[in-house]
């Protein structure tokens, strides 16, 4: 849609979207701001943002504007401009306000105009920068490391923290400059209580749950440094359970309660957990979705079941499974005796996480225990949280964002708010409301369907000071749109990796911040994008590539449970001054203007709803649907104007006499299949019949290039199949 420069804009043409009255002062107060800044500049749009327009005019007036604008301006029109007195007041404003001469000498200016460089001294000097920041989130060791890096050639990555000793849950619970112990550290609501006050736990409540549920864990007799599963939705007893075991020296095994018995079962395999924690429902409204027996279906060891909030228990337990009740019984008499953390070796595990690999199995990363640490200076550095905040993001600990949002919160001293139940509704954005949640975290599809069901009309988010978004690729339209629900507070892209533990890209508040990109390199991380030759790109330079990554990163992984680390991340990766780089499979475009876009994945995996599958999971469920099909191919593309990846399966059959109501009745069979033995949450969008699937010489499915002959998709559900191709 074209739209008109702001100096064209007429009275009228603002009167047709809102009331006469409304649209003259609004047209008044525009034409003075387009006198003093120009009918074209950022200061401009951050003026008609700031001041003009409100949450509650509709959307096509923020569209006019928007567009208005920026009519001319080319990619990557900044959406959001920092301040430089609110840029000095934020975590890494202080900070450099503070010690930037020191760090960067006769380079530093201010905050806003010396970031990048302060980026740079992350990366080349991780000795001072690494060890300021742990000062600033006040980590505590029990034993100091001798150092913050210790180069070895054997160690690709480094080895980071060497002999120091930490509990990241003691951390989390400990009293230091940035609580006390009646500061609230969860904040939390049940769907369908609305109307109800929020539900509150200070420090001094956390610590006695935590206590307790840690004492419980050690009278069941398990070794130390055994794992043990948590598969149930993450509210409050979630988080507890999670801190337990972290606080008495064992290591989670998370897996999303999403999850089909056949997926849960390999998780708890290649863990080899000796216990899950999950729940006996799951409640979403007015149903209750069983978990408990989804789980036990999966064969784990000994279960420990949680009622739902409108559970009664009156579920019967397998012979050996323990109910909560009982669990928590046998140590009732030590509710409020401290229990004395167990402290760690900086490379001991503390959470197990699973990352879809290309063949099947899902891949096994351990966190170590500086793993939290890099999550806690991720939230403390690009989202700016500290005491005060309150954090949300809908997410759950099966996914590397649950862990994240409990380290990153919890460690700057901010509370975490948690709401139980589904965020796509009206109910959730009254919590964030009730809470005044000041960082909300989001992924693009949650986005897409609050703006469509219009969920957040009348509720006031102006207590938040800015957006995480992560998961999937973002769309303009869309962010511009949630932008505009909290007053055209920042929207930090952040992208990562639970191999990382973090990002390795995000924004930041001292930098202005464009839609649907990312404006920085994470602080400690450099990035490479790889040419078509195999050769890393100039740095700075723009350009399209693979995305590789600087090997020495704080807090990433350095081994796999189920496959060869260094063969993963490594082997025949190219050398930049001396160093391997780190494979990660995005590709990634850096823009004239310095702005990063994602373009999907260069290998044979996608992002679905957030979710890293494999193209082998998906065919190997799909191919399995009909005995007509010869062979299937699974690819995510993402629609035209940007936003998450859509699904398409291309079929081949054993014989070519098939009809347009075949290939629908199939694509229901599909997402039937998929549902059930992947992912609820999965969804077939559209299918094509090919008579054959383009392969390399050694027969590899080339499914790059069935992406790029995919033709443009407006609405997947108009058209579910797509024309053949031949190959």
């Amino acid at each position: 849609m074209s739209y008109k420069s702001l100096d064209c804009i007429s009275s009228s043409d603002i009167a047709a979207l809102v009331p006469p009255d409304v649209a003259e002062q609004f047209y008044q107060n525009l034409s003075a701001i387009v006198r003093n800044y120009g009918p074209a500049t950022p200061e401009t749009w951050r003026q008609i943002s700031k001041h003009l327009l409100k949450p509650e005019f509709p959307f096509s007036l923020h569209q006019m504007m928007y567009y208005g604008c920026y009519r001319d301006f080319g990619p990557d029109p900044p959406a959001w401009i920092p301040d430089p007195e609110r840029a000095a007041s934020t975590n890494v404003g202080k900070l450099l306000e503070r010690s930037g001469k020191e760090f960067l000498g006769s380079r530093y200016k201010d905050p806003i105009s010396s970031f990048l460089e302060f980026q740079k001294f992350s990366v080349s000097k991780p000795e001072v920068y690494w060890r300021c920041i742990l000062d600033e989130m006040s980590v505590s060791f029990s034993v100091s490391p001798q150092c913050i890096l210790r180069e070895d050639s054997s160690h690709p990555g480094g080895q980071w923290l060497p002999g120091a000793h930490l509990n990241p849950a003691r951390n989390c619970l400990s009293l230091n400059e940035n609580r006390t112990l009646d500061d609230v550290m969860i904040v939390w609501r049940d769907e369908g209580e609305d109307k109800l006050p929020l539900k509150k736990m200070t420090l001094s409540e956390l610590r006695t749950e935590v206590w307790l549920v840690a004492y419980a864990l050690e009278s069941i007799g398990l070794d130390k440094g055994s794992a043990i599963a948590i598969d149930m939705p993450m509210d409050v007893n979630a988080v507890v359970i999670y801190l337990a075991i972290v606080l008495a020296g064992y290591v989670v095994v998370s897996i999303a309660d999403s999850f089909a018995p056949n997926e849960i079962a390999a998780r708890l395999r290649i863990s080899k957990a000796k216990a899950i924690f999950t729940q006996d429902f799951i409640v979403r409204g007015d149903k209750s979705i069983p978990l408990y027996t989804r789980v036990i279906d999966a064969q784990p060891p000994v279960a420990i079941v949680i009622p739902s909030r409108s559970s009664n228990f009156a579920t019967k337990l397998r012979d050996g499974d323990i109910s909560w009740h009982d669990f928590l019984l046998k140590v009732k008499h030590l509710r409020q005796v401290e229990f004395v953390a167990v402290e760690q070796p900086i490379e001991a595990f503390t959470n197990i996480l699973f990352s879809s690999g290309t063949t099947g199995e899902p891949k096994a990363i351990p966190w170590t225990l500086a793993t939290p640490l890099k999550a806690a200076a991720d939230g403390w550095c690009h989202m700016d949280i500290r005491k005060g905040d309150i954090v949300a993001w809908p997410t759950n600990l099966g996914w590397m964002m649950g862990p994240w949002l409990v380290y990153a919160s919890l460690l700057n001293g901010a509370s975490m708010a948690l709401y139980n139940g589904s965020p796509l509704g009206s109910g959730f954005a009254k919590f964030v409301q009730d809470a005044k949640v000041t960082m909300l975290g989001v992924i693009p599809s949650i986005v897409r369907t609050w703006k469509t069901a219009n969920s957040t009309d009348s509720y006031d988010w102006s207590a938040i000071r800015c957006f995480g978004s992560t998961g999937e690729a973002s769309n303009v339209d869309e962010y511009l749109w949630l932008m505009g629900r909290a007053q055209y507070k920042p929207i930090m892209e952040y992208c990562g990796g639970t191999e990382i533990g973090g990002g390795f890209i995000s924004g930041s508040f001292l930098q202005p911040q464009s839609l649907a990109a990312f404006s920085t390199p994470a602080m400690g991380c450099s990035l490479f994008l790889i040419g078509d030759d195999g050769i890393p790109l100039p740095p700075n330079v723009p350009g399209l590539g693979e995305l590789a990554l600087g090997p020495l990163m704080f807090g990433a992984s350095n081994t796999l449970l189920n496959a060869d680390h260094y063969n993963v991340y490594f082997k025949g990766m190219p050398v930049w001054n001396g160093k391997v780089l780190r494979r990660h499979g995005d590709v990634f475009e850096l823009t004239s203007r310095g702005y990063y876009h994602a373009h999907g994945r260069a290998d044979d995996t996608m992002n679905l709803g957030g979710i890293k599958v494999s193209s082998v999971e998906i065919e190997r469920i799909c191919n399995a649907v009909d005995n007509k099909i010869l062979e299937t191919a699974a690819i995510g593309v993402p629609p035209p104007g940007g936003g998450p990846e859509r699904l398409i399966i291309a079929i081949v059959f054993k014989d070519s006499s098939h009809s347009d109501a075949d290939l629908i009745k199939l694509k229901t069979s599909f997402n039937s299949a998929l549902q059930k033995k992947l992912n609820p949450l999965f969804k077939v969008s559209h299918i094509v019949h090919v008579s054959s699937l383009p392969r390399t010489a050694t027969n590899k499915v080339m499914r790059r290039v069935l992406r790029q002959q995919v033709p443009k998709i407006s609405e997947p559900e108009l058209e579910p199949i797509l024309h053949a191709w031949d190959y």
